[in-house]
Protein backbone atom coordinates (compact mmCIF):
# COMPACT_ATOMS: atom_id res chain seq x y z
CA UNK A 1 0.00 0.00 0.00
CA UNK A 2 2.81 2.42 0.89
CA UNK A 3 4.52 1.77 -2.43
CA UNK A 4 1.25 2.43 -4.26
CA UNK A 5 0.78 5.75 -2.44
CA UNK A 6 4.31 6.90 -3.24
CA UNK A 7 3.96 5.92 -6.91
CA UNK A 8 0.63 7.76 -7.18
CA UNK A 9 2.08 10.89 -5.59
CA UNK A 10 5.05 10.88 -7.95
CA UNK A 11 2.82 10.27 -10.98
CA UNK A 12 0.60 13.20 -9.93
CA UNK A 13 3.45 15.70 -10.05
CA UNK A 14 3.34 16.04 -13.89
CA UNK A 15 -0.41 16.73 -13.67
CA UNK A 16 0.09 19.57 -11.20
CA UNK A 17 2.97 20.89 -13.31
CA UNK A 18 0.78 20.97 -16.46
CA UNK A 19 -2.07 22.73 -14.60
CA UNK A 20 0.29 25.36 -13.21
CA UNK A 21 1.92 25.92 -16.61
CA UNK A 22 -1.35 26.30 -18.50
CA UNK A 23 -2.78 28.61 -15.83
CA UNK A 24 0.34 30.76 -15.80
CA UNK A 25 0.26 31.48 -19.52
CA UNK A 26 -3.54 31.70 -19.86
CA UNK A 27 -3.94 34.41 -17.24
CA UNK A 28 -1.19 36.47 -18.85
CA UNK A 29 -2.67 36.10 -22.32
CA UNK A 30 -5.95 37.60 -21.08
CA UNK A 31 -6.35 41.33 -21.81
CA UNK A 32 -5.47 43.80 -19.09
CA UNK A 33 -2.99 43.75 -16.27
CA UNK A 34 -2.70 44.31 -12.52
CA UNK A 35 -1.69 47.95 -12.96
CA UNK A 36 -4.18 48.98 -15.65
CA UNK A 37 -6.27 51.57 -13.82
CA UNK A 38 -8.95 53.99 -14.97
CA UNK A 39 -6.42 56.75 -14.46
CA UNK A 40 -3.16 55.59 -16.07
CA UNK A 41 -0.04 55.65 -13.93
CA UNK A 42 2.96 57.73 -14.76
CA UNK A 43 5.38 55.86 -17.03
CA UNK A 44 8.15 55.95 -14.43
CA UNK A 45 5.85 54.69 -11.67
CA UNK A 46 4.56 51.89 -13.93
CA UNK A 47 8.11 50.89 -14.85
CA UNK A 48 9.12 50.75 -11.17
CA UNK A 49 6.11 48.59 -10.31
CA UNK A 50 6.84 46.14 -13.12
CA UNK A 51 10.46 45.93 -12.06
CA UNK A 52 9.49 45.29 -8.43
CA UNK A 53 7.31 42.23 -9.10
CA UNK A 54 9.02 41.56 -11.74
CA UNK A 55 6.91 41.97 -14.86
CA UNK A 56 9.48 43.74 -16.99
CA UNK A 57 11.26 40.48 -17.83
CA UNK A 58 10.46 38.16 -20.77
CA UNK A 59 7.52 35.84 -20.19
CA UNK A 60 9.63 32.68 -20.19
CA UNK A 61 11.87 34.17 -17.50
CA UNK A 62 8.83 35.09 -15.38
CA UNK A 63 7.61 31.52 -15.70
CA UNK A 64 10.92 29.99 -14.62
CA UNK A 65 11.19 32.51 -11.77
CA UNK A 66 7.67 31.75 -10.54
CA UNK A 67 8.14 27.99 -10.84
CA UNK A 68 11.32 28.16 -8.79
CA UNK A 69 9.56 30.13 -6.05
CA UNK A 70 6.61 27.68 -5.98
CA UNK A 71 8.98 24.75 -5.50
CA UNK A 72 10.23 26.55 -2.39
CA UNK A 73 6.69 27.21 -1.13
CA UNK A 74 6.72 30.89 -2.09
CA UNK A 75 3.68 32.02 -4.11
CA UNK A 76 4.87 35.62 -4.25
CA UNK A 77 3.26 38.87 -3.12
CA UNK A 78 -0.24 39.89 -4.05
CA UNK A 79 -0.45 42.64 -6.68
CA UNK A 80 -3.66 44.10 -5.26
CA UNK A 81 -3.57 43.39 -1.50
CA UNK A 82 -0.52 45.40 -0.53
CA UNK A 83 1.80 44.15 2.22
CA UNK A 84 0.33 40.63 1.96
CA UNK A 85 1.79 37.56 0.34
CA UNK A 86 -0.44 35.07 -1.45
CA UNK A 87 0.38 32.41 1.15
CA UNK A 88 -0.81 34.71 3.94
CA UNK A 89 -4.07 35.46 2.13
CA UNK A 90 -4.73 31.77 1.47
CA UNK A 91 -3.97 30.83 5.08
CA UNK A 92 -6.43 33.49 6.24
CA UNK A 93 -9.18 32.40 3.85
CA UNK A 94 -8.75 28.61 3.86
CA UNK A 95 -10.26 27.96 7.35
CA UNK A 96 -13.50 29.69 6.31
CA UNK A 97 -13.70 27.62 3.12
CA UNK A 98 -12.92 24.39 5.00
CA UNK A 99 -15.66 25.01 7.59
CA UNK A 100 -18.23 25.86 4.93
CA UNK A 101 -17.13 23.02 2.66
CA UNK A 102 -17.07 20.44 5.47
CA UNK A 103 -20.66 21.18 6.47
CA UNK A 104 -21.81 21.20 2.84
CA UNK A 105 -19.97 17.96 2.08
CA UNK A 106 -21.50 16.19 5.08
CA UNK A 107 -24.99 17.32 4.10
CA UNK A 108 -24.45 16.29 0.48
CA UNK A 109 -22.89 12.87 1.20
CA UNK A 110 -25.09 11.64 4.06
CA UNK A 111 -28.25 13.26 2.74
CA UNK A 112 -27.66 12.02 -0.81
CA UNK A 113 -26.86 8.46 0.31
CA UNK A 114 -29.94 8.33 2.55
CA UNK A 115 -32.18 9.62 -0.24
CA UNK A 116 -30.69 7.23 -2.78
CA UNK A 117 -31.01 4.15 -0.56
CA UNK A 118 -34.60 5.02 0.41
CA UNK A 119 -35.55 5.59 -3.24
CA UNK A 120 -33.89 2.34 -4.36
CA UNK A 121 -35.70 0.31 -1.71
CA UNK A 122 -38.99 1.80 -2.92
CA UNK A 123 -38.31 1.77 -6.63
CA UNK A 124 -41.10 3.09 -8.89
CA UNK A 125 -43.18 4.25 -5.92
CA UNK A 126 -44.27 7.81 -5.20
CA UNK A 127 -41.44 8.40 -2.64
CA UNK A 128 -38.97 7.32 -5.34
CA UNK A 129 -40.46 9.71 -7.90
CA UNK A 130 -40.60 12.53 -5.33
CA UNK A 131 -37.00 12.17 -4.17
CA UNK A 132 -35.62 11.83 -7.67
CA UNK A 133 -37.69 14.82 -8.79
CA UNK A 134 -36.22 16.91 -5.99
CA UNK A 135 -32.71 15.72 -6.84
CA UNK A 136 -33.26 16.52 -10.53
CA UNK A 137 -34.39 20.01 -9.55
CA UNK A 138 -31.32 20.52 -7.38
CA UNK A 139 -29.06 19.27 -10.16
CA UNK A 140 -30.51 21.44 -12.93
CA UNK A 141 -31.19 24.77 -11.19
CA UNK A 142 -27.85 26.61 -10.73
CA UNK A 143 -26.84 27.75 -7.26
CA UNK A 144 -26.73 31.40 -8.30
CA UNK A 145 -30.50 31.08 -8.81
CA UNK A 146 -31.21 29.03 -5.68
CA UNK A 147 -29.19 31.37 -3.45
CA UNK A 148 -31.16 34.59 -4.07
CA UNK A 149 -34.47 32.69 -3.86
CA UNK A 150 -33.62 31.20 -0.46
CA UNK A 151 -32.31 34.55 0.75
CA UNK A 152 -35.49 36.26 -0.37
CA UNK A 153 -37.66 33.71 1.45
CA UNK A 154 -35.79 33.02 4.69
CA UNK A 155 -33.79 36.24 5.16
CA UNK A 156 -35.90 39.02 3.68
CA UNK A 157 -39.40 37.54 3.95
CA UNK A 158 -39.37 35.45 7.14
CA UNK A 159 -36.35 37.17 8.74
CA UNK A 160 -35.13 33.87 10.17
CA UNK A 161 -31.60 33.88 8.79
CA UNK A 162 -29.01 36.53 7.84
CA UNK A 163 -28.55 37.33 4.18
CA UNK A 164 -24.79 36.93 4.20
CA UNK A 165 -21.38 37.56 5.81
CA UNK A 166 -19.58 35.31 8.28
CA UNK A 167 -20.91 37.16 11.34
CA UNK A 168 -19.85 35.58 14.62
CA UNK A 169 -19.23 32.23 12.95
CA UNK A 170 -22.37 30.61 14.35
CA UNK A 171 -24.25 28.08 12.25
CA UNK A 172 -27.17 30.43 11.57
CA UNK A 173 -24.85 32.43 9.30
CA UNK A 174 -23.89 29.22 7.45
CA UNK A 175 -27.33 27.65 6.93
CA UNK A 176 -28.09 29.31 3.59
CA UNK A 177 -24.55 29.01 2.13
CA UNK A 178 -24.33 25.36 3.18
CA UNK A 179 -27.70 24.51 1.61
CA UNK A 180 -26.88 26.33 -1.63
CA UNK A 181 -23.44 24.72 -1.85
CA UNK A 182 -24.62 21.22 -0.91
CA UNK A 183 -27.83 20.97 -2.94
CA UNK A 184 -26.30 20.26 -6.39
CA UNK A 185 -23.90 17.67 -4.97
CA UNK A 186 -26.64 16.11 -2.82
CA UNK A 187 -28.68 15.58 -5.98
CA UNK A 188 -25.78 13.85 -7.73
CA UNK A 189 -25.04 11.60 -4.73
CA UNK A 190 -28.71 10.67 -4.46
CA UNK A 191 -28.98 9.64 -8.11
CA UNK A 192 -25.66 7.76 -8.04
CA UNK A 193 -26.64 5.89 -4.88
CA UNK A 194 -30.09 4.99 -6.19
CA UNK A 195 -28.77 3.58 -9.47
CA UNK A 196 -25.95 1.58 -7.89
CA UNK A 197 -28.20 0.30 -5.07
CA UNK A 198 -30.82 -0.97 -7.51
CA UNK A 199 -28.10 -2.87 -9.34
CA UNK A 200 -26.58 -4.16 -6.10
CA UNK A 201 -29.94 -5.39 -4.77
CA UNK A 202 -30.30 -7.56 -7.90
CA UNK A 203 -26.82 -9.05 -7.59
CA UNK A 204 -26.46 -12.79 -7.06
CA UNK A 205 -24.72 -12.57 -3.69
CA UNK A 206 -27.45 -10.30 -2.31
CA UNK A 207 -30.17 -12.67 -3.54
CA UNK A 208 -28.28 -15.56 -1.95
CA UNK A 209 -28.05 -13.69 1.37
CA UNK A 210 -31.79 -13.06 1.31
CA UNK A 211 -32.46 -16.69 0.39
CA UNK A 212 -30.51 -17.82 3.47
CA UNK A 213 -32.92 -15.80 5.58
CA UNK A 214 -30.58 -13.05 6.76
CA UNK A 215 -32.32 -9.99 8.23
CA UNK A 216 -33.24 -7.39 5.65
CA UNK A 217 -31.20 -4.69 7.40
CA UNK A 218 -28.13 -6.91 7.35
CA UNK A 219 -28.58 -7.69 3.66
CA UNK A 220 -28.93 -4.02 2.76
CA UNK A 221 -26.30 -2.63 5.13
CA UNK A 222 -23.55 -5.24 4.89
CA UNK A 223 -23.91 -6.51 1.32
CA UNK A 224 -25.88 -4.22 -0.99
CA UNK A 225 -24.80 -0.87 0.43
CA UNK A 226 -21.13 -1.80 0.42
CA UNK A 227 -21.25 -2.52 -3.30
CA UNK A 228 -23.59 0.37 -4.02
CA UNK A 229 -21.23 2.95 -2.55
CA UNK A 230 -18.45 2.39 -5.09
CA UNK A 231 -19.68 4.98 -7.65
CA UNK A 232 -20.31 7.41 -4.78
CA UNK A 233 -16.72 7.03 -3.56
CA UNK A 234 -15.43 7.61 -7.10
CA UNK A 235 -17.32 10.89 -7.32
CA UNK A 236 -16.37 11.92 -3.80
CA UNK A 237 -12.73 12.83 -4.57
CA UNK A 238 -13.10 15.71 -7.05
CA UNK A 239 -16.32 16.85 -5.36
CA UNK A 240 -14.65 17.13 -1.97
CA UNK A 241 -11.77 19.10 -3.48
CA UNK A 242 -14.06 21.63 -5.15
CA UNK A 243 -16.31 22.00 -2.09
CA UNK A 244 -13.58 22.18 0.57
CA UNK A 245 -11.51 24.77 -1.27
CA UNK A 246 -14.47 27.10 -1.52
CA UNK A 247 -17.24 27.66 -4.00
CA UNK A 248 -16.57 30.73 -6.10
CA UNK A 249 -20.21 31.64 -6.60
CA UNK A 250 -21.47 30.86 -3.09
CA UNK A 251 -18.71 32.68 -1.25
CA UNK A 252 -19.09 35.73 -3.48
CA UNK A 253 -22.89 35.65 -3.22
CA UNK A 254 -22.93 35.52 0.59
CA UNK A 255 -19.81 37.72 1.12
CA UNK A 256 -17.82 35.00 2.84
CA UNK A 257 -14.04 35.55 3.20
CA UNK A 258 -13.02 32.25 1.62
CA UNK A 259 -10.61 31.10 -1.04
CA UNK A 260 -13.25 31.18 -3.78
CA UNK A 261 -13.92 34.87 -3.19
CA UNK A 262 -10.20 35.65 -3.42
CA UNK A 263 -10.08 33.74 -6.71
CA UNK A 264 -12.85 35.92 -8.16
CA UNK A 265 -11.29 39.16 -6.93
CA UNK A 266 -7.88 38.06 -8.16
CA UNK A 267 -9.22 37.26 -11.62
CA UNK A 268 -11.12 40.55 -11.87
CA UNK A 269 -8.12 42.59 -10.73
CA UNK A 270 -5.60 40.54 -12.78
CA UNK A 271 -3.80 39.61 -9.57
CA UNK A 272 -1.66 36.97 -11.23
CA UNK A 273 -0.03 35.52 -8.15
CA UNK A 274 -3.28 35.30 -6.17
CA UNK A 275 -5.04 33.42 -8.96
CA UNK A 276 -2.08 31.10 -9.41
CA UNK A 277 -1.95 30.40 -5.67
CA UNK A 278 -5.59 29.31 -5.60
CA UNK A 279 -5.08 27.17 -8.71
CA UNK A 280 -2.14 25.37 -7.09
CA UNK A 281 -4.14 24.87 -3.89
CA UNK A 282 -7.11 23.34 -5.71
CA UNK A 283 -4.82 21.12 -7.81
CA UNK A 284 -3.09 19.74 -4.73
CA UNK A 285 -6.45 19.12 -3.03
CA UNK A 286 -7.73 17.19 -6.06
CA UNK A 287 -4.59 15.04 -6.23
CA UNK A 288 -4.59 14.24 -2.51
CA UNK A 289 -8.32 13.53 -2.25
CA UNK A 290 -8.32 11.31 -5.34
CA UNK A 291 -5.47 9.38 -3.76
CA UNK A 292 -7.50 8.99 -0.56
CA UNK A 293 -10.42 7.72 -2.64
CA UNK A 294 -8.22 5.03 -4.18
CA UNK A 295 -7.06 3.99 -0.70
CA UNK A 296 -10.65 3.81 0.56
CA UNK A 297 -11.46 1.48 -2.35
CA UNK A 298 -9.27 -1.20 -0.80
CA UNK A 299 -11.26 -1.09 2.45
CA UNK A 300 -14.71 -0.97 0.85
CA UNK A 301 -14.19 -3.51 -1.93
CA UNK A 302 -12.21 -6.63 -0.91
CA UNK A 303 -11.51 -7.37 -4.58
CA UNK A 304 -9.28 -4.26 -4.82
CA UNK A 305 -5.72 -4.81 -3.69
CA UNK A 306 -2.71 -2.52 -4.17
CA UNK A 307 0.29 -4.79 -3.96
Amino acid sequence: MLRFILVRLLSSLPTVFIVVTLSFFMIRIAPGGPFNLERPLEPQVLANLKAAYPLDQPLWWQYVYYLGNVLHGDFGPSFVYKDYTVAELILQALPYSLVLGSWALCVAVFGGIAMGVYAALRQNSWPDYLLMGVSALGNTVPNFVIGPILSLIFAVGLRLLPTGSWGDGSFRFLVLPVIVLALPQLAVFARLTRGSMIEALRADHVRTARAYGLPFRSVVGRHALRAGLMPVISYLGPTAASVLTGSIIVETMFSLPGVGRYFVLGALNRDYTLVMGTVVLISVFIVVLNLLVDVVYAFVDPRVRYE
